[in-house]
């Protein structure tokens, strides 16, 4: 099966906006993952520790008590994100498992550089207090300044890292 075309990127960008606004509509919040990942982990630690999770401000805050961490809209958020993304790559032909790299780094090496830098991204998004998608399309789209200087930050950091690794790649 050959792959599609992709999608327009100004239509997606259209429907990304009409997203956002469905999500501040209806969710009264924007679009963000880490606050989901974080309920995530706050809801197994709610299996396996629960005394834990009543003592720990942080973690009280989205599950102490008799509140459940799972039950927000964040999470069902994440999981629609995970299944359109699997649909629609089936549906476009896309979907195999591939490493994508450059002539210059094998795959395991990939593999340990995605792991590197989600791990640097998921630490920079606690300390933030939320992803790109977060606080760049939500907290852009509400005028936030400090959104808007994370997301400046954001391409002139990785401007400047670019040149670096551009020959791993070439």
């Amino acid at each position: 099966m050959r792959a599609k075309a992709y999608l327009n990127p100004y239509v997606g960008g259209v429907i990304l906006g009409v997203v956002l606004f469905a999500s501040f509509a209806i969710t009264h919040s924007g679009l963000g993952a880490s606050g989901a990942i974080s309920r995530l982990q706050a809801g197994v630690m709610e299996l396996l520790t629960p005394g834990h999770v009543d003592r720990t401000g942080y973690l009280a805050a989205m599950g102490g008590g008799t509140r459940m961490a799972v039950n927000h809209s964040s999470i069902f958020m994440l999981l629609g994100t995970f299944a359109g993304g699997m649909l629609s790559a089936w549906f476009a032909g896309r979907l195999k498992p591939e490493i994508f790299r450059g002539p210059q780094v094998g795959p395991g090496q990939r593999l340990a550089l995605a792991l590197l830098g989600g791990t640097i991204m998921g630490f920079g998004a606690r300390m933030a207090r939320g992803c790109t998608s977060g606080q760049a399309l939500s907290g852009g789209a509400t005028l936030s300044a400090g959104s808007w200087v994370f997301m400046f930050a954001v391409f002139a950091g990785a401007y400047a890292l670019a040149y670096f690794v551009r020959r791993l790649w070439n």
